[in-house]
């Protein structure tokens, strides 16, 4: 028997004023299972992470994470499930600066009230980051400001992972570990994780692999 889906998107539609971003958009990934997603870039697969995260609205569709609806919950609400069962590797990577990087990656397991210094220096030396947790980021170069991101993502082992290019910024050899560090997560935690990705190399390492177009996704 199949496990249920841990994320379910339904006929997901965004516009932007009278520009159409993307329409009817079906997915749906069970525990344990790492997918891919390509598209042509502007098509949308940002826009698409942030509608699954409650961070932005669909005009139609909805998404169920974990059985819930995210786009019928208030946002102090959508905050709550983020905080508790969702990790997003940003693109920008939107680390804090006044703090360290320590400080950065253990935030989530803070906000949820159970710091964990130990989880955090563990995470560090996965993404090869191990000592640098006292350094801030404006010290920290751009491929390891994205690792940062990937261990804060990571760091209160969320249900479901969504990865805006994480490997994007990084030479092969470390975009290799990353992806190594993310799926070891995925397959021990049983989350589910939706990489969004430019890159062959590690859309060869998905379960499945999904494209992203103006009429919805190719499988």
């Amino acid at each position: 028997m199949n496990p249920p889906a841990l994320l379910r998107v339904q006929g997901l539609t965004k516009a932007y004023a009278d520009t159409p971003v993307f329409a009817n958009v079906e997915l749906s990934l069970v525990p344990g299972e790492f997918v891919a997603m390509l598209g042509e870039s502007g098509v949308g697969k940002s826009t698409l992470l942030n509608c699954i995260a409650g961070l932005d609205d669909a005009d139609a569709g909805q998404v169920l994470l974990d059985g819930v609806v995210v786009g019928s919950l208030p946002e102090a609400q959508r905050a709550e499930l983020r905080r508790a069962k969702l990790g997003f590797v940003f693109q920008a990577f939107h680390l804090l600066p006044h703090l360290s990087v320590a400080e950065n990656v253990e935030l989530p397991l803070r906000l949820l009230g159970r710091p964990d210094p130990r989880r955090v220096e563990s995470l560090l030396q996965s993404v090869g980051l191990g000592g640098l947790g006292g350094r801030s980021p404006a010290q920290l170069s751009g491929g390891q400001l994205q690792r940062v991101a990937l261990a804060r993502a990571l760091v209160h082992r969320p249900l479901l992972i969504l990865a805006d290019e994480p490997t994007g910024n990084l030479d092969p050899a470390t975009a290799e570990r990353m992806l190594d560090v993310l799926l070891a997560q995925v397959r021990a935690e049983g989350a589910a994780c939706l990489l969004v990705t430019h890159s062959a190399a590690a859309a060869a390492r998905a379960d499945r692999v999904l494209r992203l177009t103006p009429l919805g996704i190719d499988s």
